[in-house]
């Protein structure tokens, strides 16, 4: 039935009530004019409508009509309840209308707005190549929202580096290097965790030669990936993940069947969403699910890849009620995976390189902890202790690795 023929219903109802009251009323004030009722209380439908005094104005010798009374004022009680209660629902969802238009105007200002492109990171300039070029040729440009050439909408936080001009090197003698060599050189460079800032500026100081090639460019967006992860301040690390997206969405659209371009721009994704509310990091995390799918496809035995699925499940599995509910009304969808899921992607990289890393030990370590396999978790506790701390990660592995060994002794 319509929401507009039920009200109208349940408003007849309400006005056919009152009528068979006002003429009871005033049957009782004809004939009995030493019992006239207080007119305001008897008709106040709020929580102060008190029955028992009502019976009290009213002469025994009437209880037929008492009891018939009473059954009317209850009814019209709690259909003044009902009414009131819609009433309040319908504003509730007359606001909630008109804050949405306002929220996804305000994201759009957020992304569209002129937004001060911060300095090169400060750990940047503290290393090899420092020159006053960079700083005086970073900190006026502006951004505009763009659709970038993979078809996503996106927010350049920087328009000088996604368009890859170079006023200055960082290096002003830079050698000469031909595509082949200046690869192997920053991917020589990178495996120190010392030098990923090192790597970065060899690659940002042929930008210009190299910038059409597909080798170059998923790297140059893997090494904003990598000054993400050093950064320690948070507008740098947004600064470095828009740009790094927005390279990784130029190369999964030159070269779509690239399985490195596609995991390292479901690596970005991941990077941007934390700076993201609830609905953008959900739609991130499908975003970062997708390409991470079709980077396997193209790449089945890199093990970075199983582990960064691991994650994925195993964050999925935690998920809340609610942030599962949102995901749901959002997208239509529910992301769903296991704990057990998890573990077989954390097995799996073992499988392709054991040892591979003391963060992938701790997740399986946290997988069987969580499946009650105490010995299981025992054992890769262990084996996480052993390897050695170079980064970031690995310290804070190492940290949540003391927590689950220390509650698996109690």
């Amino acid at each position: 039935m319509p929401h507009s023929t039920n009200r109208e219903m349940i408003l007849g109802i309400v006005v056919g009530t009152a009528g068979i009251s006002l003429l009871l009323l005033w049957y009782h004030k004809v004939r009995k004019p030493r019992t006239a009722m207080d007119l305001p209380k008897f008709l106040s439908l709020g929580n102060s409508l008190d029955l028992m005094t009502l019976q009290d104005e009213v002469p025994s010798g009437q209880g037929t009509t008492e009891i018939f009374q009473g059954r009317q004022l209850q009814i019209l009680q709690k259909l003044n309840e009902l009414l009131t209660n819609m009433e309040e629902l319908k504003e509730e969802i007359r606001v909630l209308k008109e804050a949405i238009p306002k929220l996804e105007e305000y994201i759009q200002g957020e992304l569209g707005g002129k937004v001060t492109v911060h300095k090169i990171s400060p750990q940047h300039r503290a290393r090899k190549r420092r020159l006053a070029t960079v700083q005086s040729s970073a900190t006026s440009n502006s951004s505009e929202e763009a659709e970038s050439e993979g078809g996503y909408v996106t927010a350049n936080t920087d328009t000088e580096e996604q368009s890859f001009p170079v006023p200055k090197a960082f290096n002003t003698h830079v050698e000469e290097l031909n595509l082949d060599a200046l690869i192997q050189m920053a991917d020589n460079l990178r495996v120190n965790e010392g030098k990923k800032v090192e790597s970065f500026e060899l690659l940002c100081d042929h930008k210009e030669k190299f910038r059409d090639e597909i080798e170059f460019i998923w790297r140059f967006a893997r090494a904003y990936g990598d000054m993400y992860e050093l950064s320690t301040n948070t507008q740098e690390k947004k600064h470095y993940a828009n740009i790094g997206k927005t390279l990784g969405e130029k190369a999964i659209m030159r070269a779509p069947k690239n399985g490195y371009c596609h995991l390292w721009y479901a690596v970005l994704c991941g990077y941007v969403s934390e700076f993201e509310g609830l609905q953008n990091k959900i739609n991130y995390g499908y975003r970062f699910k997708e390409h991470l799918d079709k980077a396997i496809e193209f790449l089945p035995e890199e093990p970075f890849l199983y582990y960064l699925k691991g994650r994925y499940c195993y964050s999925v599995s935690k998920l809340s009620w609610i942030e599962r509910k949102m995901a749901a009304t959002l997208f239509g969808s529910i992301p769903s995976s296991t704990v057990q899921e998890a573990l077989q992607n954390f097995l799996k990289v073992e499988e392709l390189q054991p040892g591979f890393s003391k963060s992938n030990y701790m997740f399986m370590a946290k997988c069987y902890a969580d499946l009650n396999q105490t010995d299981s978790a025992v054992k890769f506790c262990n084996l996480a202790m052993l390897l050695p701390c170079i980064t970031k990660e690995d310290e804070d592995a190492q940290k949540e690795v003391k927590k689950i060994s220390t509650s698996l002794k109690r």
